[in-house]
């Protein structure tokens, strides 16, 4: 990436473009995709996400750290503008058997958001502690930067709210054991659509699986 010349040029950058790959998917069809390894802030929980005010106090604490990733990127020497990336989610269960989609009161999670290779473990230090002292998150403490791999995985997109997911990720399932593959990781989410303000009926979800194919010895 080339840097600024001088201290006034900014130079933007759009992510989700340069990462299309990673941040697109057909609604009408399942499609395996190579995921490179990328980094992420991340924090663990456990609940169900629409009544847990923890997986709410996440969500901020992600967001308030990556924007202030973003204006520290854009206003030091990388001067670099870039707009920050959708919020993501792992969902699973120590005993899959009891990941209802209907209750998930049980449910693990893992909510992150992906940073760009620009952003560094000593951006992020200064990042958490000025949003410390700004707004004294307590979920800040269980905040990680951390690498995630997970390779090859089958996708598609939903369209619609959360709650209607459930036959996308069936259509999903029967694709990959169509192809001949297992489940290697956790059912991940990436949210397209700020549900804030859009209309339910139009939010964008790509539905990610890791899987690995299976050997015909």
């Amino acid at each position: 990436m080339v840097k600024a010349d001088k201290a006034d040029k900014v130079d933007k950058v759009d992510y989700k473009k340069e990462f299309k790959q990673r941040y697109s998917a057909s609604a009408k069809e399942c499609a395996l995709v190579t995921v490179p390894p990328m980094h992420y802030l991340m924090i663990d929980g456990v609940g169900d996400p629409n009544t847990s005010a923890d997986f709410q106090a996440a969500v901020e604490a992600l967001f308030s750290v990556s924007y202030t990733l973003k204006f520290l990127i854009k206003k030091g020497p990388e001067g670099i503008d870039y707009g920050v990336l959708p919020l993501e989610g792992l969902w699973w269960c120590d005993d899959m058997a009891c990941f209802d989609i209907d209750d998930k009161t049980k449910w693990q999670w893992t909510v992150m958001i992906m940073q760009p290779e620009i952003v560094t473990e000593a951006h992020v230090r200064v990042a958490v502690e000025k949003v410390k002292k700004e707004k004294g998150l307590p979920t800040l403490d269980r905040m990680r930067f951390e690498r995630y791999v997970e390779g090859l995985v089958a996708q598609i997109l939903h369209i619609g709210p959360f709650s209607e997911e459930g036959p996308t990720v069936e259509k999903l399932h029967r694709f990959i054991a169509e192809k001949g593959c297992q489940f290697t990781g956790k059912h991940h989410e990436i949210y397209l659509s700020d549900t804030r303000r859009a209309d339910p009926a139009k939010w964008k979800t790509i539905i990610r699986q890791p899987i690995a194919v299976v050997s015909a010895d």
